[in-house]
């Protein structure tokens, strides 16, 4: 009887081990110090040399979603703000020098067998402070990415999070439509800047969702931003989808006339964003900003009946 209990016991000890996220500090795209996550079927790069950024996210032995720009890769120092790739935290309305604050010094990280959380110091030129808690679900493959922001100054400061995820190309950014409530009321605002243009082939405008191709030979830039209640974008590429889920607050005040999504896209990158509500942050107070991300192996055309019947069960 003791056998058996012994052996229930370690069965069980090693189905949770099993199911565990590994972290390692590897070396990555010309930095020394990354750090890694994995539970076996997703993996997860973050800098610490620079940052905080996640620099990778794929499936494990597969292509990485993120963007790389091989002339800023494992570079460090300097006062000029660098793209390097991946996924960035900024903290919008967009506004130069604010919001292009560097992220080129190295960052503290914590890891507590759970959540790493990747602190920046205090940017000198905004004394705000960004942190990135990053949560691997052990079986699944999904990933949580807690955006916190930290007014260290001495007055308040009005600001939203803002989180970027640059895609690589080719691919394609999917947004969902509004849903029709009322025939008489609108039901969403769209923000177009000066250089938008509604007739590029990159855009697909349909009755259920808004599409955006990402072309390496399409060199002029394209960007919308969306007032989306329902709270999700997607990039798909090669039979992969990356889905990130995000809030939205009906009673708050967005940045860029009330969006809380937006879409960047230029040659072979494509940024899927999300973004908090305005506030003002009192010294020494925060606000966080939380998106669910996940990857999916999945067939999908442009075809809108399509859409509906695959991304259906990935949105629940």
């Amino acid at each position: 009887m003791r056998g058996k209990i012994f052996c229930i016991l370690f069965c069980l000890t090693l189905m949770k081990s099993t199911a565990a996220v590994k972290m390692e500090t590897v070396a990555y795209g010309g930095w020394t110090n990354c750090i890694r996550l994995t539970n076996g079927k997703i993996e997860l790069i973050a800098t610490t040399d620079v940052g905080p950024r996640i620099i990778k996210l794929s499936f494990v032995g597969g292509k990485n979603f993120m963007k790389e720009f091989p002339d800023h890769m494992g570079k460090s120092g300097g006062d000029q703000w660098r793209s390097y790739g991946g996924h960035r935290f900024w903290h919008a309305p967009e506004m130069r020098p604010r919001t292009y604050a560097p992220d080129n010094s190295p960052i503290e990280f914590k890891w507590d067998n759970e959540t790493l959380k990747l602190i920046q110091p205090v940017e000198p030129s905004t004394g705000l402070q960004k942190e990135m808690h990053v949560t691997m679900d052990p079986k699944s493959n999904r990933v949580e990415v807690v955006h916190r922001l930290t007014n260290k100054n001495q007055w308040a400061v009005e600001a939203a999070p803002w989180a970027l995820t640059v895609m690589t190309g080719p691919g394609r950014a999917i947004f969902p439509q509004e849903p029709a409530v009322n025939e008489l009321l609108p039901v969403r605002a769209m923000a177009m800047w000066g250089y938008t243009d509604m007739r590029d082939s990159r855009w697909i405008w349909g009755t259920k969702y808004i599409q955006v191709r990402c072309d390496a030979k399409a060199n002029t830039p394209q960007k919308i931003g969306l007032m989306n209640t329902l709270g999700w974008g997607g990039y798909y590429r090669d039979g992969e989808l990356f889905l990130k889920k995000f809030p939205f607050d009906p009673k708050a005040t967005y940045p860029d006339f009330g969006c809380n999504t937006e879409c960047y896209t230029r040659g072979d990158m494509l940024e899927v964003e999300s973004l908090g509500a305005l506030k003002k942050i009192e010294p020494n107070q925060s606000i966080k900003h939380v998106e669910q991300w996940s990857l999916t192996k999945v067939e999908l055309d442009e075809k809108e009946e399509s859409l509906d019947k695959k991304l259906a069960p990935l949105l629940k």
